[in-house]
């Protein structure tokens, strides 16, 4: 009997399932996975009622509901100055997630090569080499994340398909600035290199400061791929709707990986979020602020709690701890790295009730009173 041999033999299941589950079995807060534990709005979930009630029940359009495509595009010309042809430049995805898989295998082939940036979200890796290609992965800088350009200028090569860039940033959180684009832009104008534009956290930037899309930058809106979800955006990771946003040619080649991959994504929820967007066009501009109370509430709950002060042998052992001893359920940042350097973060979800996150910063200053008493 032929052994069977695995394509992605080192693979195992992602860390938000397995913190997820492990906060079930401990009854732990969970502030691992991205995903709100407060309702949506009532007005949405309407929608999606009226739409299953009104029949729309069997296969959406390959390429998206055209009412959809038309209220995104009205979205991005709205809130990022961005021109897009609803029929030409946008599909509906099964989430980013599928956006990004039919992305990068649509563009990348065996022996190309192509670069993200560590931390890098769990889902980009498996991709490139289920397409045949190779993934080099660049840390970003400390202190603070940053993009570290030169060095990945010292990496590009003929090989070089594509670049995973994603602002903001999952799990780190750096958001690009217009330098960034414009390096990135220098980078790849002599190649043929395309982008992938992971930019699904792009209405949640906080203190000011404003999200930077590749297609405002006129060079790299024509080489990119954008990706972006209503899932977070709407509070509803179920839905699971997103879309991508790349010229004409891109998107010609995106659609025919699509089509024999998802093909048809969910026609009432289509419905229900085209018709949610037209009754309130400016909803999405509320998450900035909406996110950033959240935020400045888990914070202030956290400051004067020290944890700056203990150590752990690394970052999953800390996140062990806060599950075991805390019962707060974190997502450590090493299990995003190809080489894991050390790291004294864990990522918390604020996408949570105020009384999830009042209860949360209790037990986690619970906890770092007895790791001080044991000091």
């Amino acid at each position: 009997m032929n052994t069977f041999r695995s394509k992605l033999p080192d693979v195992g299941t992602t860390i938000f399932t397995v913190v997820s589950r492990r906060a079930r079995e401990l009854d732990a807060l969970n502030l691992g996975q991205g995903y709100p534990d407060y309702e949506i709005d009532p007005r949405l979930t309407q929608l999606v009622t009226d739409a299953m009630r009104t029949g729309h029940t069997q296969y959406a359009p390959m390429e998206g509901l055209l009412s959809l495509r038309e209220q995104i595009a009205g979205m991005l010309g709205r809130h990022h100055g961005i021109s897009a042809d609803p029929d030409a430049e946008i599909t509906v995805t099964l989430g980013a997630t599928e956006a990004i898989f039919s992305a990068i295998l649509a563009t990348v082939g065996a022996g190309d090569e192509v670069i993200a940036f560590d931390p890098a979200y769990d889902s980009y890796e498996p991709a490139v080499r289920l397409a045949g290609g190779r993934c080099i992965r660049v840390p970003l800088a400390q202190p603070g994340f940053t993009y570290d350009w030169e060095r990945v200028r010292a990496l590009m090569n003929r090989r070089t398909r594509l670049v995973l860039f994603n602002s903001p940033h999952n799990p780190a959180c750096t958001v690009a600035g217009a330098a960034d684009l414009e390096a990135l832009a220098a980078l790849v104008r002599d190649q043929e290199t395309l982008v992938l534009s992971d930019e699904v956290y792009a209405p949640m930037v906080f203190d000011g400061a404003r999200h930077h899309s590749v297609l405002t930058h006129p060079e790299l809106a024509c080489r990119s791929f954008a990706v972006f979800s209503f899932g977070k955006t709407l509070h509803a990771t179920g839905l699971r709707i997103g879309y991508c946003v790349a010229a004409p040619a891109l998107t010609r080649e995106l659609r025919k990986v699509h089509q024999f991959n998802t093909f048809s994504i969910s026609h009432p929820a289509q419905h229900a979020i085209a018709a949610y967007l037209a009754e309130r066009p400016q909803g999405v501009l509320e998450l900035a602020a909406f996110f950033q109370g959240k935020r400045d509430r888990l914070r202030a709950a956290l400051e004067g709690s020290g944890f700056g002060a203990f150590a752990a042998p690394d970052d999953r052992a800390f996140a062990e701890r806060l599950l075991t001893e805390a019962r707060v359920a974190g997502i450590p940042l090493s299990p995003f790295y190809e080489k894991p350097e050390p790291l004294t973060f864990v990522r918390l979800c604020i996408a949570k009730k105020d009384s999830t996150l009042d209860e949360a910063g209790a037990r986690l200053n619970a906890f770092a009173r007895r790791l001080e008493q044991r000091s």
